[in-house]
């Protein structure tokens, strides 16, 4: 999902303060998934939101604290998007478990740094050392993976197949966040797309014939 990121601007809008402490997380998204969390200054962030260093530090306490709550912003603003796309329109489960990982396969195109994901890119950096940042990363995926799961129980109940649904959205979000390293690592958006495609013949796989699947 693309996150345009606000442009400086030389005289600041009249904001109320909810929408200063947004303005200032969306400014996040963009720079962070260009350039990464640490890189990334309390400058740069005030400068692209529009917004002085103090309005910043009256909202946040560090540059962390922003980030972690841009974190579950983060969640706020990308979940309408998948809970309205397209993919939910097939009566067959299955049919829409695939239509998702073929839209995240099709969102990975143009410029990498406006289709990873800002809660991804934070953790890969933080999780070691800001628990805040790891938290909301986590929540920000595992609601992810949850969003999934009723489409992967009702194919279960459709094809006979027993395994663990919520474990097989986990491992799409997974292969998906690592695509988006492979994207970022090559600087090729078509070896991240790939992985898509290949998840999708596993997933084809798993319901292609009824049987238990031991869990490793």
């Amino acid at each position: 999902m693309t996150q345009p990121t606000p442009s400086p601007s030389k005289a600041a809008p009249r904001r109320s303060p909810g929408e200063t402490r947004e303005v200032l997380m969306e400014a996040a998204f963009g720079l962070v998934r260009r350039q990464g969390l640490a890189a990334t200054s309390v400058d740069e962030i005030c400068a692209a939101a529009g917004v002085s260093k103090g309005a910043f530090f009256h909202h946040f306490k560090s540059k962390d604290e922003l980030a972690a709550a841009a974190g579950y912003h983060w969640s706020a603003v990308t979940e309408p998007f998948f809970e309205t796309a397209p993919y939910h329109a097939p009566d067959d489960p299955l049919a829409r478990v695939l239509g998702y990982i073929d839209l995240r396969g099709e969102m990975m195109a143009g410029e990498i740094a406006e289709f990873t994901c800002f809660a991804g890119t934070m953790v890969q950096e933080a999780w070691a050392t800001s628990p805040a940042v790891r938290a909301a990363a986590w929540d920000s995926m595992s609601r992810h993976a949850d969003a999934l799961v009723a489409d992967i129980e009702a194919a279960k109940v459709s094809r006979g197949v027993e395994l663990d649904a919520r474990g097989l959205a986990l491992h799409m979000v997974a292969v998906v966040q690592g695509a988006f390293i492979l994207a970022k690592a090559s600087g090729d958006a078509a070896l991240g797309a790939a992985s898509t495609a290949h998840l999708r013949r596993y997933v084809e796989l798993l319901f292609a014939a009824p049987g238990k699947l031991n869990d490793a």
